[in-house]
């Protein structure tokens, strides 16, 4: 639990301090939108000592108005508090609708240092943790946001850190005995931490590690996560069933309209280089058959965008026993009395095999968005869902490749004309290729927020300049490869 802070690669310090004060100002907005929705917000830091919680604290709060939030640090309890239920004084401190309340370490402290000090037993810990479940369930089921940050550092940092403390006379006190026991029994402690944050991770409320090496590294997750929870909070306060926090780490992306479509290759290097990757994709498939890979390759795009030229190229080096092309239509009557999902896992490939998808799950947060044959509560959660459907793939093993085949609006009208004036080709426009086109900007937006959202550091996007058909080719073909051998090289 605790390694996954390695999953998100840290920023230039210059995107880090633009990133930051997109977040702060944000985030003063959002207090406001909380405070006339009268939604209370719920913030647990936790963490190895010295890690900088209260430092992080105190930036966080910099911009808000002192009027409506609050922040404490919680000791051990007192004899007092000890003769109460063991939550007696976190439901003390739970905000008001409409505030802000900051803690300062929490129910994860108490508990794990009774662990380590064998103050409770197993049975005693089993307890705890379930009330810790159902205390975090209750805040959320009546309207609460609760987040919850652990601050993560090494042995190594948390030592120096420590010592440089101690050694300034106006800072020593921020150390306490502790800190040090803590950093003694670091391993133990690790341990101990790990088996905890596995047991009370959930999809409501879930554990955000933070990498706390850098201050302001450590400063932008937290604020990057906070603003980003708010939004599913106001987001939730209208709709039916709650969406879920995103707990799965992302790729930043560029918009459609960012990325330069003027890429191209000679017809000469063309053939010279489609030859040779399709054969180091039939020896690669090869060997993901023996290894007992699966692979999942997902293409969406622009209509005319060129997905089925795309697609040819692939299966051309592959083995006819061991891929099927799915092309996704809309849901048969069958399909949509199920999951949304259902359809997809019911075509997932063998071990070894590959399964490639002419169009996706994404339907539902692109054409089922845009022409209403799903409700706004429906879309807005498949977010969510979709990333844990390919999360569930990558921990089977599959190796997952996203394209999405993209293209400009002039370079569509040309070949929607090609096609209209070609006897052989017109069998490839239909009237809902121009109606869609109508509805350019609209899509361009949701592929936009599609990506953002969905473009996770196990199943990536990659976006194929298609206004050259060849081009996309064969970046989409060498981009399989490299991650076909990076899959194959971590089996070894």
């Amino acid at each position: 639990m605790i390694e996954t802070y390695k999953s998100i690669p840290k920023p230039e310090s210059d995107e880090i301090k633009q990133r930051l004060d997109i977040a702060h100002q944000r985030l003063m907005e959002q207090q406001l939108q909380m405070k006339e929705n009268q939604l209370p917000v719920f913030i647990l830091f936790e963490g190895w000592g010295a890690a900088g919680k209260g430092t992080v604290l105190g930036k966080v709060i910099k911009n808000l108005d002192p009027r409506f939030f609050s922040a404490i640090s919680m000791h051990d309890p007192s004899p007092d508090e000890k003769r109460k239920p063991f939550l007696a004084r976190y439901f003390a401190e739970i905000p008001e609708a409409g505030q802000f309340k900051f803690l300062d370490a929490g129910w994860m402290t108490e508990i794990t240092k009774d662990v380590l000090f064998d103050r409770i037993n197993k049975q005693t810990y089993k307890n705890r943790v379930n009330s810790a479940i159902r205390f975090e369930r209750s805040l959320t089921d009546n309207g609460y946001l609760v987040l919850k940050f652990f601050f993560h550092i090494s042995h190594k940092e948390q030592s120096e850190r420590i010592k440089i403390l101690q050694d300034n006379k106006d800072r020593s006190w921020q150390v306490d005995d502790y800190d040090v026991w803590e950093n003694d029994h670091y391993d133990e402690c690790y341990k101990v931490f790990d088996k905890y944050m596995e047991d009370t991770n959930s999809s409501t409320v879930p554990w955000n590690v933070i990498d706390a090496k850098s201050r302001k590294w450590a400063e932008l997750q937290v604020m990057e996560t906070i603003v980003a929870g708010i939004d599913v909070a106001l987001k939730n306060h209208t709709l039916t069933v709650p969406l879920i926090q995103n707990v799965f780490p992302l790729n930043r992306t560029q918009k459609l309209k960012d990325i330069k479509l003027n890429k191209t290759i000679s017809d000469e290097e063309y053939k010279t280089q489609l030859k040779d990757l399709q054969v180091r994709l039939k020896a690669l498939h090869n060997q993901a058959y023996l290894k007992g890979i699966p692979i999942i390759v997902a293409y969406e795009g622009w209509d005319a965008a060129g997905k089925g030229g795309n697609i040819k190229r692939l299966t051309s080096a592959l083995d006819a026993r061991g891929y099927i092309v799915h092309p996704i239509a809309s849901p048969k009557p069958f399909e949509k009395s199920r999951h949304h999902l259902w359809r997809f896992w019911t075509r997932l490939p063998k071990t070894g095999h590959f399964a490639i998808f002419d169009r996706t799950w994404y339907g539902r947060v692109m054409v089922e968005r845009l022409e209403g044959f799903c409700s706004e509560n429906d879309w807005q959660r498949a977010y969510n869902e979709i990333n844990e459907f390919e999360k569930e793939l990558s921990d089977w093993g599959a190796v997952i490749v996203k394209f999405w085949v993209h293209i400009d609006k002039d370079t569509q009208l040309a070949r929607f004309t090609d096609r209209q004036n070609t006897p052989e080709k017109q069998w490839k426009i239909t009237d809902e290729d121009w109606r869609n086109r109508d509805k350019w900007d609209l899509y361009e937006q949701a592929v936009d927020e599609m990506i953002a959202k969905t473009s996770t550091t196990y199943a990536p996007w990659y976006i194929l300049e298609s206004n050259d058909k060849k081009y996309a080719r064969i970046k989409a073909l060498k981009i399989l490869i490299s991650s076909l051998e990076k899959a194959l090289k971590s089996k070894k």
